[in-house]
């Protein structure tokens, strides 16, 4: 039996005038934990940051996820938004995963190129927290009641608040399981467990062919955009799935060429003196 989602949840949490909206706070919530867990890493050795490189790049990362993702969304799913110039409305929602990461991807490389760091080296470090901001914005996702899934008539199936009558799948929860759960548990491991790091372009080449399969996987279940609604159909798969392709081919393609090349050398240890 399909369950309705609760009217009662609130769009945000409630500061005086102000509303702190459950999108923003994922966001700033993520952006904080992967900033953290990337300065932990950086302590490691052999990392191509320093602890005062993370300080400086999360700050042009949050720029770029949030102009990438921004002019994403107006790019890809909502032309419109150009020519009534909403574009700039980020709080009234529409942000695009696909804009969030070409903008992080720009910065990137205007930071690598900045202070002299190998950019590869430099992707493979970041991509280990990104899934931390994607779990937390899918679940946000569905408390807000928004992006649902198609009509079913799964046990878990929801009705949500202004899609019909029909129960749906809780899709963003899938998303939240497989683009953020599952990856955060693979890319940990990867970077604490094993040999990854020392291979330039195998943390990155997992993490865009696994989020990108498990977006093409999840968007069967997911509601195309209303404006795409015919595209998907003429189509026969959305403009998620599209726009995923991309991303398992080169991810698929990192993968291979990491795994041919040899591993980065270890930084030697300091040679012991007469006084040690």
């Amino acid at each position: 039996m399909s369950s309705v989602l609760p009217l009662w949840i609130p769009s945000g949490i409630e500061i005086g005038p102000f509303t702190l909206r459950f999108y923003a706070l994922a966001y700033i919530i993520g952006i904080l934990l992967g900033a953290w867990h990337l300065k932990r890493m950086s302590r490691r050795p052999g990392s191509p940051l320093t602890p005062e490189h993370v300080d400086d790049l999360w700050v042009w990362a949050t720029v770029g996820i949030i102009v990438g993702g921004r002019l994403g969304y107006a790019t890809f799913y909502d032309r419109s938004l150009w020519t009534s110039g909403d574009v700039v409305k980020i709080w009234g929602g529409g942000m695009s995963f696909h804009g969030g990461l070409i903008g992080v991807l720009v910065v990137m490389g205007l930071f690598a190129w900045r202070h002299g760091i190998d950019f590869v080296r430099l992707g493979d470090y970041v991509v280990v927290n990104v899934p931390f901001g994607i779990m937390l914005g899918r679940i946000a996702n569905f408390i807000n009641g928004e992006l649902w899934g198609r009509p079913s008539d799964v046990p878990w199936a929801i009705v949500f608040p202004g899609a019909g009558p029909d129960p749906r799948h809780p899709s963003q929860l899938y998303e939240a399981a497989l683009e953020g759960a599952l990856m955060i548990v693979v890319m940990l491991v990867l970077f604490w467990r094993t040999r990854a790091r020392w291979r330039p372009g195998l943390l990155s080449g997992v993490f865009l062919a696994g989020i990108g399969l498990a977006r093409f996987v999840v968007e069967f279940f997911r509601e195309p955009d209303a404006q795409l609604a015919e595209f998907a159909e003429r189509t026969g798969l959305n403009m998620g799935q599209w726009l995923t392709i991309p991303l398992i081919l080169v991810g698929v393609l990192l993968v291979v060429r990491a795994l041919r090349r040899p591993e980065v050398a270890e930084p030697a240890e300091p040679a012991p003196t007469a006084s040690d």
